[in-house]
């Protein structure tokens, strides 16, 4: 499913405009984009789940066009954890 497939689907299902519907999406991006960006950045999304920026080590690995070893720096990623609710209705659809 695409964004705007998505901002037709909330136009529907709340029966609002589009352009409405689309503002409301930018807004939820953005504020899970802000609250990433903080140190300690963490969202939950009750019956979705929550995003939050874990702190990935330094590593070793292997180019794997030319075999050569090289260093992974650490990083900071973002990362989803589906909740219990969505685990549920994903594993029951057909």
């Amino acid at each position: 499913m695409t964004k705007a497939e998505v901002v037709n689907r909330m136009a529907e299902q709340a029966g609002i405009s589009k352009k409405a519907a689309a503002t409301a999406l930018n807004a939820l991006v953005g504020a899970i984009h802000e609250s990433l960006k903080k140190k300690e950045g963490k969202i939950r999304i009750a019956d979705l789940g929550t995003f939050r920026v874990l702190k990935r080590k330094a590593r070793n690995g292997v180019n794997p066009q030319t075999r050569e070893k090289i260093k992974i720096a650490a990083a900071k990623v973002p990362r989803f954890a589906p909740s219990k609710s969505l685990r549920d209705l994903v594993r029951k659809a057909k």
